[in-house]
């Protein structure tokens, strides 16, 4: 069983390659400096050799709750989306997910694009009847975090 949730933000003036660049590159405690609720935001990044971009690489992020999630990129298609998984869950999200599968996508659209973010999440035994609450508390995670995506994109 998954639960799946998405977002996703237009951003004026911007192009794809630009935004795809932007996005991909961008600091994580930049993006996730705030928490929604029970997500935590992100306080560090450890591990990443070199620029994010590469098929398989991986790279801990540091949540401010103290969790960690390990993150691999799982797909590059540059300028139209990247994919990744969570995996390592510890702190409070372990008792939620297993696993994370993640995609940052980039749409032109109009005189922009769209950026969506989609999570499938494979909860835990314990974690699938919370998984409502949780989509709940993920949009607005989203939501704050795809406002400073576009501060960014503009930037």
């Amino acid at each position: 069983m998954s639960y799946h949730v998405e977002a996703s933000r237009f951003v004026r003036g911007v192009t794809a390659p630009h935004a795809y660049d932007a996005l991909i590159a961008a600091p994580l405690p930049q993006l996730f400096d705030r928490r929604a609720l029970a997500l935590s935001a992100v306080r560090e990044v450890r591990g990443q050799d070199g620029d994010w971009g590469t098929v398989g690489q991986t790279r801990t992020i540091v949540l401010a709750d103290g969790g960690t999630l390990l993150e691999t990129l799982t797909s590059v298609d540059r300028p139209r989306h990247f994919g990744y998984v969570l995996s390592d869950v510890t702190g409070p999200l372990k008792i939620l997910a297993d696993t994370v599968d993640g995609v940052w996508s980039v749409a032109p659209e109009r005189d922009g694009v769209r950026i969506g973010w989609d999570w499938t999440l494979h909860p835990t035994l314990p974690g699938r009847p919370l998984m409502p609450v949780f989509g709940w508390m993920w949009r607005r995670y989203a939501a704050l975090a795809l406002e400073r995506v576009e501060t960014t994109l503009r930037a």
